[in-house]
Protein backbone atom coordinates (compact mmCIF):
# COMPACT_ATOMS: atom_id res chain seq x y z
CA UNK A 1 0.00 0.00 0.00
CA UNK A 2 2.64 2.71 0.74
CA UNK A 3 4.82 1.58 -2.54
CA UNK A 4 1.32 2.73 -4.33
CA UNK A 5 0.73 5.83 -2.34
CA UNK A 6 4.47 6.71 -3.48
CA UNK A 7 3.65 5.91 -7.33
CA UNK A 8 0.62 8.03 -7.07
CA UNK A 9 2.13 10.79 -5.28
CA UNK A 10 5.38 11.12 -7.87
CA UNK A 11 2.75 10.49 -10.81
CA UNK A 12 1.16 13.86 -9.11
CA UNK A 13 4.01 15.64 -9.11
CA UNK A 14 4.98 15.02 -11.99
CA UNK A 15 1.65 15.94 -13.46
CA UNK A 16 2.32 18.93 -11.48
CA UNK A 17 5.72 19.91 -12.69
CA UNK A 18 4.71 19.19 -16.61
CA UNK A 19 1.95 21.32 -16.43
CA UNK A 20 3.68 24.64 -14.89
CA UNK A 21 6.12 23.98 -17.56
CA UNK A 22 3.47 23.65 -20.26
CA UNK A 23 2.14 26.98 -18.78
CA UNK A 24 4.75 29.10 -18.87
CA UNK A 25 4.95 31.78 -22.10
CA UNK A 26 7.68 30.93 -24.47
CA UNK A 27 9.67 34.37 -24.28
CA UNK A 28 11.77 34.95 -27.56
CA UNK A 29 14.22 37.90 -28.44
CA UNK A 30 12.69 40.62 -30.10
CA UNK A 31 14.54 43.44 -32.15
CA UNK A 32 13.94 46.58 -33.66
CA UNK A 33 14.66 48.13 -37.67
CA UNK A 34 13.94 51.63 -38.83
CA UNK A 35 13.81 51.62 -42.75
CA UNK A 36 13.46 54.40 -45.13
CA UNK A 37 10.10 53.95 -47.25
CA UNK A 38 9.11 55.48 -50.54
CA UNK A 39 5.42 56.04 -48.72
CA UNK A 40 3.26 58.94 -49.45
CA UNK A 41 -0.32 58.59 -48.26
CA UNK A 42 -2.38 56.75 -45.77
CA UNK A 43 -3.30 54.37 -48.57
CA UNK A 44 0.60 53.40 -48.55
CA UNK A 45 0.76 53.49 -44.94
CA UNK A 46 -2.01 51.10 -44.58
CA UNK A 47 -0.99 48.57 -47.56
CA UNK A 48 2.98 48.25 -46.06
CA UNK A 49 1.76 48.03 -42.31
CA UNK A 50 -0.05 45.11 -43.55
CA UNK A 51 2.36 43.22 -45.59
CA UNK A 52 4.52 43.57 -42.89
CA UNK A 53 1.88 42.39 -40.25
CA UNK A 54 1.17 39.32 -42.46
CA UNK A 55 4.95 38.26 -42.40
CA UNK A 56 6.39 35.58 -40.50
CA UNK A 57 8.19 36.80 -37.30
CA UNK A 58 7.15 40.64 -37.74
CA UNK A 59 5.64 41.36 -34.85
CA UNK A 60 4.97 45.30 -34.96
CA UNK A 61 4.91 47.79 -37.60
CA UNK A 62 4.21 51.01 -37.85
CA UNK A 63 4.83 53.81 -40.28
CA UNK A 64 5.58 57.63 -39.57
CA UNK A 65 4.45 59.45 -43.01
CA UNK A 66 6.59 62.69 -41.60
CA UNK A 67 9.61 60.79 -42.04
CA UNK A 68 8.58 58.08 -44.21
CA UNK A 69 10.34 55.63 -41.98
CA UNK A 70 8.60 52.52 -40.69
CA UNK A 71 9.35 51.01 -37.21
CA UNK A 72 9.41 47.07 -36.69
CA UNK A 73 9.37 44.69 -34.52
CA UNK A 74 10.42 41.36 -34.82
CA UNK A 75 11.62 37.65 -33.71
CA UNK A 76 15.19 37.67 -35.32
CA UNK A 77 14.59 33.64 -35.16
CA UNK A 78 11.98 33.81 -38.20
CA UNK A 79 13.15 37.19 -40.23
CA UNK A 80 15.85 39.99 -40.46
CA UNK A 81 16.15 43.12 -42.01
CA UNK A 82 17.08 42.17 -45.66
CA UNK A 83 13.37 39.82 -45.94
CA UNK A 84 12.03 42.68 -44.07
CA UNK A 85 12.83 45.52 -46.81
CA UNK A 86 11.96 42.73 -49.44
CA UNK A 87 8.35 42.70 -48.45
CA UNK A 88 8.24 46.34 -48.46
CA UNK A 89 10.01 45.96 -51.54
CA UNK A 90 7.46 43.59 -53.21
CA UNK A 91 4.29 45.81 -51.47
CA UNK A 92 5.63 48.50 -54.07
CA UNK A 93 7.64 50.81 -52.06
CA UNK A 94 11.67 51.94 -51.95
CA UNK A 95 13.19 50.28 -48.83
CA UNK A 96 16.48 51.80 -47.98
CA UNK A 97 18.81 51.29 -50.42
CA UNK A 98 16.07 48.14 -51.80
CA UNK A 99 14.32 49.45 -54.79
CA UNK A 100 10.47 48.79 -55.39
CA UNK A 101 9.72 45.38 -57.40
CA UNK A 102 7.49 46.60 -60.78
CA UNK A 103 4.85 44.10 -59.67
CA UNK A 104 4.21 45.03 -56.67
CA UNK A 105 4.63 49.31 -57.59
CA UNK A 106 1.68 48.67 -60.83
CA UNK A 107 -0.70 47.41 -57.98
CA UNK A 108 -0.23 50.45 -56.29
CA UNK A 109 -3.23 53.19 -56.52
CA UNK A 110 -2.51 55.62 -59.28
CA UNK A 111 -1.76 58.43 -57.19
CA UNK A 112 0.21 56.39 -54.93
CA UNK A 113 2.58 55.86 -58.21
CA UNK A 114 2.90 59.36 -58.77
CA UNK A 115 4.28 60.16 -55.32
CA UNK A 116 0.95 61.39 -54.27
CA UNK A 117 0.22 63.74 -56.34
CA UNK A 118 -3.94 64.06 -56.51
CA UNK A 119 -3.98 61.40 -54.00
CA UNK A 120 -7.16 61.47 -51.44
CA UNK A 121 -5.32 59.55 -49.46
CA UNK A 122 -3.40 62.43 -47.95
CA UNK A 123 -3.78 63.93 -44.86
Amino acid sequence: MKAQIKFFAGAVLLVLLVSSFAMTPVKFKTEVVTIKTSAVCESCKARIEKALKSSDGVLQAKLNLDDKKVMVKYNPEKTNPDQIRAVIASTGYDADNVKKTDEGFKKLPHCCQKGGAGCEHKE
